[in-house]
Formats: structure tokens, C-alpha cells, sequence
């Protein structure tokens, strides 16, 4: 398989150091991959309290485009990202800001993380919330950084799974009501399963560069087919935990998810296409399953969510009604 040049993907448009270069760089399609749990997470909890969800989408944000920024940096300066990379050209790599410039912008970004979630923590509980951002923070920096990156030792995709599914979407929970519910955690697992299927999608598409460069991520050690599979199974696998945590819910109301979460299966919909093209797509080709894929999981979450504030809407107005 011949791999195309960068010429492929224009270097960002944009002098040295404008917005448009790092708003670029900061990859906000990949953005709903953090937000969305938390608009999940707060759905889930039945209660908003407005400056606490600002302050946990700033945790989210600050997260993601740190993770982003970070990944950049190390890739770059460890020569993982190269003109051959079949991806658009990322900062570091492309030359369009100086390393130093791209990891004090990951800084920044996990340093707002930080402080929004450590407001969060004072207004709830400080030990726990703060140990869990600690853990986020480290699991930041260490993705692609460190000694050791767990990306290149094939544990990218299961850190994915529990803190941009599990800890995103049960902590946004835990911020709003000060425990964490029975649909958080199985709006988390989807979450999760999603979240994982956009870097599998991710790592599908730099198997031959990672491989050339040493780094060895889950992809790269099962190879091209069963890659492909794992992907089509991530996809399965949140539609029927939807399934699963409905079905316990009408056993026992106490530990499953409502029927109304059902509205989750219509992101099936824009799964149809990534779930085509990933069985035979390869090179650029693939750019529109990872697109796809983002976008099932904005819609899944963003659906799961609307179906919960609507039951919980259920549950309030006839209380509502008797005490008028």
C-alpha cells in the first residue's frame, strides 16, 4: 500500500502562531469526545446547578485540547509524527509553532482544567474529586509523554474507555448531586465504548507510520484486520449496553437505565457509513470513518441525555401536579 505524501494534507492555513493555526491544531472535532459526557453526566444526575456544569465542560475542554496539544508535542519531538503521517499535519510536525510553544499551550490548557476542577472539588468533595483529577492530569501528560507512553504500549484505548467515558460522564454526575446513579454508570460504559471506536478509528489510519516509528499501539500489535473488527465491535458494544441497561431498569428500576435512553439507538444512523467504509477503506479514505465515528458518538450522548431529562421531566411533573 503506497503512502501519500503530506502534500496530501496542506499545512494549516494561517501565519506562525495565529488562532486559525492553533484553533486547528487544537483538533475540535474531536472536542464532543469531552463535552459530551458531560452534558450525559449532568442528564443522568436529574439536577443542573449552572456554574457547577460551566465549570465541569472547562474540565472537559481544558482536558481534551491538553491531551491534543500534549500528543502533538511528544509525537513531534520523538519523531512519531512524520511527513508521511497520513493524518493532517500537526503542529510541531508541520512547523506551524515551535514545540516549546505547543507544550506551554498544553500546559495552559491542563492548568484550566485544573483550577475548574478544583472549584468542583471545594464545592463537593475535596479528597476524592481532587485524586480523580490528579489521575486525569497524569493520565494527560502520560499518554504520549513520559518514559514509558502507555499509547505505544497498547493501553491507550482502555484509559480512553475509563476517563473519557466512565470518569467523564459519572464524575459530571457526582458534581451535580454528590453521588454517582445507576444511568451515569451505563451512560459512562457507552460513552466509553464510543470514545474508544474514534481512537481505534485514529489508530487504524497510522498503522504503518506508528509501526515505522516504534510505537506500538493496540492497533499496531493486532494488525489491520482485527483492528477493523474492534472497531465495528466498540460500536456494538455501546448500542447494547443502551439495550442491557434498559432491560435491567425494568427488573430494577434502581440499578439500570430508563427506556427513554433508548433514544441513544437513533445514532445508529450516522454509525452506517463508518461502519461500511471500515471494512475495506485504507489511507485518507479512512478520515470520514473517524469523522463519522465522532459524530455517532455526539449523537448517541446528546440523544441519551435528551431521553433522560425527559424522563426525569416525567417524574417531577405529575409530583408537581399532586402537590398543586
Amino acid at each position: 500500500m503506497s503512502v501519500p505524501s503530506s502534500s496530501t494534507y496542506p499545512t494549516p492555513a494561517g501565519a506562525p502562531g495565529s488562532l486559525g493555526v492553533w484553533w486547528r491544531g487544537a483538533r475540535p472535532r474531536t472536542l464532543g469526545a469531552g463535552l459530551v459526557p458531560v452534558v450525559l453526566g449532568t442528564a443522568a444526575a436529574g439536577h443542573l446547578i449552572a456554574w457547577r456544569f460551566a465549570a465541569a465542560l472547562l474540565v472537559a475542554a481544558g482536558l481534551q485540547i491538553g491531551v491534543n496539544f500534549a500528543n502533538d508535542y511528544f509525537d513531534g519531538v520523538r519523531g512519531v509524527d512524520t511527513k508521511e503521517r497520513m493524518g493532517p499535519p500537526r503542529l510541531t510536525q508541520s512547523g506551524a509553532a515551535s514545540p516549546r510553544a505547543v507544550f506551554t499551550a498544553a500546559l495552559i490548557c491542563l492548568a484550566v482544567a485544573a483550577f475548574a476542577g478544583l472549584a468542583l472539588a471545594l464545592a463537593t468533595a475535596p479528597i476524592m474529586v481532587l485524586g480523580v483529577g490528579a489521575l486525569a492530569l497524569c493520565a494527560a501528560l502520560l499518554y504520549s509523554g513520559g518514559p514509558r507512553p502507555y499509547a505505544g504500549l497498547g493501553l491507550g484505548e482502555l484509559m480512553v474507555f475509563i476517563f473519557f467515558g466512565l470518569v467523564a460522564t459519572c464524575g459530571s454526575a457526582f458534581v451535580m448531586v454528590e453521588t454517582v446513579p445507576a444511568a451515569a454508570w451505563w451512560s459512562g460504559a457507552v460513552m466509553g465504548f464510543l470514545a474508544v471506536a474514534i481512537l481505534v478509528a485514529n489508530n487504524l489510519r497510522d498503522i504503518s507510520t506508528d509501526a515505522a516509528s516504534g510505537k506500538r499501539t493496540l492497533a499496531v500489535r493486532i494488525g489491520d484486520s482485527r483492528t477493523r473488527m474492534l472497531y465495528r465491535a466498540c460500536i456494538v458494544a455501546a448500542g447494547l449496553t443502551i439495550v442491557l441497561g434498559v432491560a435491567v431498569f425494568i427488573v430494577d428500576e434502581r440499578y439500570g437505565i430508563a427506556q427513554w435512553a433508548l433514544f441513544g439507538l437513533l445514532a445508529w444512523v450516522p454509525a452506517i457509513k463508518p461502519m461500511e467504509l471500515v471494512g475495506s477503506a485504507t489511507g485518507p479514505d479512512l478520515i470520514p470513518v473517524l469523522t463519522g465515528t465522532a459524530l455517532t458518538h455526539a449523537a448517541c450522548g446528546l440523544l441519551m441525555a435528551l431521553g433522560l431529562v425527559l424522563w426525569h421531566a416525567q417524574q417531577v411533573l405529575p409530583a408537581t401536579i399532586v402537590g398543586g
